[in-house]
């Protein structure tokens, strides 16, 4: 037997057609279908024409999202003597040594984001099986292994998401709330096609963009026109 489908689901279904929308046009259903109790993110889901078990065709990057991701970010930094105090000045929620990872061995995980300074990685690798299910162990390719950890700090703050490619070459990623107006939804959306982009795999093979939906946390799935997306100008919409 299939899944029941709520009523406000149902409703919803059917104000979505099976059809590529106008980027516009989408994020602005998108905001329509996002009825739920509580403020819903923007999602998107990003079928590549890539296969990540070969190191060639894996996918992993950042993106900074110009307006903002609507959450607030909590960053925790790993560092040592003056490193401390430049993280805990810079903004920085939590900012330790080996204090701190002794904390998170205990199972201390009040943080969104994690970095380390490249001097503490050693260390840090011990907590692998505790951050990587989490996906929060600092890596270089996510900006989150480096000495400048102001700069670190304020661009997770201001919007800098990480994200992958699953193992079916699929990214999921939550690019702002549902409550943000549709143009600031596209110029987020932009950013991101625009990085993932710039980042294609050297063994990507044929058609890279396969499909592209967007949805609300609870809404249902909305196909984008993936080539009228990639043919905006971001002036066009900023």
């Amino acid at each position: 037997m299939g899944k029941k489908v709520s009523k406000r689901l149902q409703a919803l279904l059917e104000k979505v057609e099976e059809r590529d929308y106008a980027p516009l046009d989408a994020l602005s259903l998108l905001k329509e279908t996002a009825t739920a109790k509580f403020s819903e993110a923007a999602e998107a889901h990003i079928r590549l024409g890539i296969d990540p078990k070969y190191t060639d065709q894996q996918l992993r990057t950042t993106v900074a999202l110009p307006k903002g991701t609507g959450q607030t970010v909590r960053v925790a930094v790993i560092a040592r003597g003056e490193k401390v105090t430049e993280a805990s000045n810079a903004g920085a929620d939590i900012a330790g040594s080996e204090e701190l990872i002794n904390d998170i061995q205990k199972g201390m995980m009040d943080f969104d984001k994690l970095i380390a300074t490249p001097d503490m990685m050693p260390q840090v690798a011990k907590l692998g099986k505790l951050l990587g299910p989490r996906g929060l162990m600092p890596s270089p390719k996510g900006g989150t292994v480096t000495f400048d950890v102001a700069s670190a700090i304020a661009e997770f703050k201001a919007g800098k998401l990480e994200f992958r490619a699953d193992r079916t070459g699929i990214v999921h990623v939550m690019f702002g709330k549902a409550s943000f107006s549709p143009e600031d939804l596209l110029v987020n959306l932009k950013a991101l096609q625009e990085t993932i982009d710039r980042n294609r795999p050297s063994g990507a093979k044929g058609r890279y963009w396969r499909t592209i939906y967007v949805s609300a946390t609870m809404g249902p799935a909305i196909k984008v026109d993936i080539n009228a997306l990639r043919d905006l100008k971001i002036t066009d919409v900023a």
